[in-house]
């Protein structure tokens, strides 16, 4: 099945509940999600994967951690997401249990291919489309990059980055397993909604 992974940003909530708003994605057909604090204390962050953990479990979707190996082991999330610029995946692959999932974001050629040669279970290309949430990437992949990284890659293929629902079909023919969306889900008025709205595109194109 295609994964729909929703990636958190609590400054699209306006005061909503963190919880509640991924529950309502979870419902809607997100499969996974990852946590991404990049402001909060490490306690507050360790109390929200807790959290999140724990509602996650209930419908059995895996808790990822953005670039924080010791949020991840004391929370018992499911994997660590890192970036170029983070924690080796080697060092994040050696401290986590067997099993655990790892995902690195790809933003050049040279990465594609060298990520074949890394223990991750994914690779997300970041960003497909440009986008206010992302806005420390060096290149933006396009339709065509996708497919590219498609026919080199030997990784499950996570695209990130301007996702919507107009263009997320188009996405997925160049060969995305995953859509991976952040605005998308945490905007809407109903995050059910915006979700379930992506997860018919999603089962059209079927594993």
């Amino acid at each position: 099945m295609k994964e729909l992974y929703l990636v958190t940003d609590e400054g699209m909530l306006h005061g909503r509940d963190l919880i509640q708003v991924v529950e309502e994605t979870v419902i809607g057909g997100v499969n996974m999600v990852q946590l991404r604090e990049k402001k909060a204390s490490p306690r507050d962050f360790v109390e929200k994967a807790i959290a999140l953990k724990q509602m996650l479990t209930r419908y059995g979707v895996p808790l990822i951690i953005n670039d924080n190996v010791d949020v991840a082991l004391a929370s018992g999330a499911d994997g660590v997401h890192v970036g170029q610029s983070d924690t080796p995946v080697l060092d994040v692959r050696q401290r986590l249990p067997l099993g655990a999932i790892v995902g690195l974001s790809v933003e050049s050629r040279a990465q594609v291919v060298e990520a074949n040669w890394l223990p991750v279970d994914y690779i997300a290309a970041s960003p497909v489309f440009a986008t206010p949430t992302k806005t420390d990437t060096v290149i933006e992949w396009g339709i065509d990059g996708l497919a590219w990284i498609r026919s080199v890659s030997r990784h499950k293929l996570v695209a990130i980055g301007g996702v919507k629902p107009e263009n997320a079909g188009e996405i997925l023919r160049a060969g995305a397993d995953s859509l991976a969306v952040i605005s998308g889900l945490l905007l809407p008025d109903s995050p059910r909604e915006a979700a379930a709205e992506f997860r018919t595109i999603l089962d059209r194109y079927g594993d």
